[in-house]
């Protein structure tokens, strides 16, 4: 059947008629949206939600960012080792047994079928980008840019070409120094300029189709512009110049602040830091150049309120970050679908919209705003360590691609595909676990929106007052009067005022949401939530609701025993087994810690471990 390609339809969108006779045609003005058409079509029909309808991506660019090593290791990854890096018999994969011999220098695992799996995954979804290495760029990733490593680099882009994937890498901003043996990375130094313009020349010749970089500099110990008294417009604008005689864009990300800080410095804020940090470069960023920017203004919590960057730059491409690995959400052991979290984030309002229509409005180029997330697969056998938590990745892909879809039909969707053969009972049990996990989870770890009470060493399970006096000011200032942190502009860290005018009610904690209270205002343990509760008894009641609804998703798994597969039962029971006791270590510490600060019992009359 020849179909006329419907004007309407930008180069990825599609629209698929079903016909009464059986006949189905697909039509694309690109094979890319013709790719996308395809597999939403094998979607509805496994779904058996066969229709003709028109998609058109939400966003731009819908990126996956690697954080795999060269040593093979993931940081923050919590799936095993990486799918690109490794070791012969180091995780291995099982399919793949046959590993060919090579030097130490060799750090390419050299699976291609799981690669290649990987990409058709990612394709299916709509993924159209991809940095392959982790944002820290150490040892033998800082020469994947030159050679003998950019020829085995080519080969995994080669793959996700394949699909309609760009790829992308991070890259050391030191690079000149450590690889070039040049004794400066000043970005306005010309030698520096030249240097890697000829390294960026020839990426383009092995990989014509090249994203670009992805840089993370002057953060958490990474080299960076500041060290030689230039600004990150400096910074970024070198590579976006190198880049863009070959299409190519930098990706710059916006995660930067001073991790020495010093807990009785109240004026010290590192929610402010990126706004600080980015906020005057407004419109001095090419049109190449693009601001990736954490959801949140401190790092994946629990909960937080919009990073106030997303909200006010004006005249700069934007990136929203996200992270599908649980750095602080459970590390794929404990079930948290996450899709609420992150559709209530891009949901926000500003003075353009919500945030997901913002960022094509204010963009220099619309076309290079979107999203980007955190990988969380690795080579255990079901990709991504807990079976459930596969629902995070493929939900993250959809929710880049529509932004009509809740929470709830996503998980609809990833459960009817990943369980096609189970009673509709049985998907029920699942969709309801996933559904309920996200507040389940918030429940039992840091209350109202105060965040960072993990343990330090490995960010799972409780820690009170880990970082309470630690030098990257993560602060909560629990003390016997209250808790929460004052990020007020009338008595506070100023933070707030950081936010356009639309979010000035955050002033006041009587009109601040209840689950951002303590992100915003210290009170006292008495003081009442808009719920009707004491803060204090709040904290007391979620923690043990949150222990008894895992107790609930424990015994709702094991309902449906024998209608799965039994190798996704045993793993996400294990998985539950554990989950059981994290949360239960969680109430106990958490409420031990305020009952002892406050000294207020519960008015419940429940044990409260001291």
């Amino acid at each position: 059947m020849v179909c006329d390609v419907r004007s309407c339809l930008d180069e990825e969108g599609f629209s698929i008629d079903v016909a009464q006779d059986g006949n189905v045609c697909i039509e694309s003005s690109s094979t890319r949206g013709l790719l996308y058409g395809f597999y939403a079509w094998l979607r509805d029909v496994g779904l058996k939600a066969e229709h003709s309808h028109t998609e058109i991506p939400d966003q731009k660019l819908r990126m996956i960012n690697q954080w795999d090593q060269a040593d093979g290791s993931v940081e923050r990854g919590y799936a095993g080792e990486s799918i690109f890096y490794g070791r012969w018999g180091s995780n291995v994969h099982a399919e793949f047994f046959d590993f060919p011999e090579r030097s130490a220098a060799d750090v390419f695992r050299g699976d291609i079928s799981r690669i290649r799996d990987y990409a058709r995954f990612l394709a299916s979804v709509g993924i159209n980008a991809i940095s392959l290495n982790n944002v820290n760029v150490r040892s033998y990733a800082t020469r994947f840019i030159v050679e003998p490593y950019l020829q085995r680099i080519a080969e995994i882009t080669r793959i996700f070409s394949s699909f309609g994937i760009k790829s992308f890498l991070s890259v050391n901003f030191a690079a000149p120094k450590v690889i070039g043996n040049l004794t400066t990375s000043d970005p306005c130094d010309k030698k520096v300029i030249a240097w890697w313009k000829k390294v960026v020349d020839h990426i383009y010749e092995v990989i014509p189709d090249f994203g670009g970089f992805v840089v993370k500099a002057d953060s958490e110990g990474e080299p960076g512009p500041y060290q030689y008294g230039r600004d990150h417009a400096d910074g970024a604008n070198l590579f976006a110049r190198v880049l863009a005689p070959h299409h190519g864009i930098v990706i710059w990300r916006a995660f930067v602040y001073n991790s020495h800080t010093d807990w009785r410095d109240r004026s010290v804020d590192r929610a402010r830091a990126a706004f600080d940090n980015f906020a005057a470069l407004d419109g001095k960023f090419d049109d190449n150049a693009v601001l990736q920017v954490k959801f949140g203004p401190i790092d994946f919590q629990t909960r937080e309120p919009l990073s106030p960057l997303l909200a006010r730059m004006q005249k700069t491409n934007l990136i929203m970050e996200f992270e599908i690995t649980a750095e602080y959400l459970g590390h794929q052991i404990d079930v948290n679908y996450v899709l609420p979290q992150w559709i209530g984030m891009a949901s926000w309002q500003s003075p353009e919209g919500s945030i997901r229509e913002r960022l094509p409005r204010v963009a220099r180029q619309p076309q290079f705003t979107g999203f980007a997330a955190i990988s969380n697969v690795g080579m255990d056998e079901n990709w991504t360590g807990n079976t459930l938590a596969q629902a995070n990745l493929y939900g993250y892909a959809r929710f880049c691609w529509s932004k009509s879809l809740t929470s709830q039909e996503i998980a609809h969707e990833w459960v009817g595909l990943s369980f096609e053969n189970s009673t509709t009972a049985t998907k029920q049990v699942i969709e309801s676990i996933l559904n309920r996990s996200n507040k389940a989870y918030e429940d039992y770890c840091a209350p109202l929106g105060v965040g960072f009470m993990v343990n330090r060493n490995g960010h799972y399970g409780p820690g009170p007052d880990d970082y309470e006096f630690d030098r990257w000011g993560t602060y909560h200032y629990a003390d016997r009067d209250g808790v929460g942190v004052d990020r007020t502009s009338a008595t506070g860290t100023g933070f707030v005022g950081q936010y356009p005018s639309l979010y000035s009610s955050l002033e006041k904690p009587e009109t601040t949401p209840d689950e951002l209270l303590l992100f915003f205002h210290h009170v006292n343990y008495t003081y009442r939530l808009h719920s009707g509760e004491t803060v204090i008894q709040h904290i007391y009641n979620t923690h043990f609701a949150g222990v008894e609804e895992v107790e609930k998703f424990v015994d709702e798994w094991n309902s449906i025993q024998g209608d799965i597969e039994p190798l996704d039962w045993e793993n996400v029971a294990e998985r539950l087994r554990r989950q059981k006791a994290n949360a239960i270590n969680w109430r106990d510490q958490i409420n031990t810690f305020f009952w002892r600060l406050s000294g207020i019992a519960d008015e419940q009359g429940r044990s409260l471990y001291s």
